[in-house]
């Protein structure tokens, strides 16, 4: 489970802060030419935290959106804007019956489960997708870019596309498109990680915190390059995130 204490961040957050706003841009850059014409009349978000990205997506493409969650003190964000069927529940036993959902949806989540665990959720994610339904998750790449705040946030584990994309085909799920994101700044993730965080001597903490403006701007422009060259069908080959798209066999 992530950090509780970081659900306030991401919530004080999520709406303006660079990362947030370039990463929904990838996102919705993949995923618009899949959702055109398919029919989805239940989706599920598996770890939907604060519940916004589940509003976005509801706003986007109409979907009838099955928010769930764990911690409580991110549903309790959802509740104050109003989300409606909130459910705190675990992502390795769904409640919901089999082939109950057109989409499921899990962003950042099955990086907080010990490794070696992955499969238990995956499994519940297949089981709740309709035959032929979307299924669409990131999680964080690369084992070299963990952080002081991929410890804050209580982040287990990190994948790499042959890894992620094993664990999808174990459970049936079809392979659409699997990619590296947020690639451009990961020579300033790799300096800072590995070379100033160690010198600084800081304890871990929460790296979603606004900057001026300036500087948010400058650290969106590469994610909002990256998000024209994805919607372009092109893929990356490295990057601090990865993004897999994929059907229900």
């Amino acid at each position: 489970m992530m950090n509780p204490a970081e659900f306030a961040n991401i919530a004080g957050s999520e709406q303006e802060f660079w990362w947030y706003r370039g990463m929904r841009r990838i996102l919705f850059g993949m995923l618009d030419p899949l959702a055109r014409g398919r029919t989805v009349r239940r989706a599920l978000e598996a770890g939907c935290g604060t519940g916004h990205f589940t509003r976005e997506l509801e706003t986007r493409y109409g979907w009838p959106m099955f928010p769930l969650d764990l911690g409580w003190e991110g549903l309790v964000f959802g509740a104050q804007m109003g989300i409606p069927r909130l459910l705190q529940a675990d992502i390795c036993a769904i409640p919901f019956p089999g082939d109950c959902f057109d989409a499921v949806v899990s962003m950042d989540v099955i990086v907080h489960l010990p490794r070696g665990e992955e499969d238990k959720p995956m499994r519940e994610f297949a089981r709740v997708l309709k035959p032929g339904g979307l299924f669409l998750i990131r999680v964080s790449a690369l084992d070299i870019l963990r952080s002081h705040h991929s410890q804050f946030a209580q982040e287990r584990q990190r994948f790499n596309k042959s890894r992620l994309t094993a664990l999808a085909a174990r459970h049936g799920i079809r392979l659409l498109r699997c990619t590296y994101a947020n690639s451009l700044l990961m020579p300033v993730a790799l300096a800072k990680f590995r070379i100033w965080e160690p010198l600084s001597g800081k304890q871990p903490s929460s790296g979603v915190e606004p900057v001026a403006g300036w500087l948010d701007a400058l650290l969106h422009a590469p994610l909002a390059a990256e998000a024209a060259l994805l919607r372009l069908g092109l893929n990356l080959p490295l990057g601090q995130s990865l993004i897999l798209l994929g059907e229900k066999a």
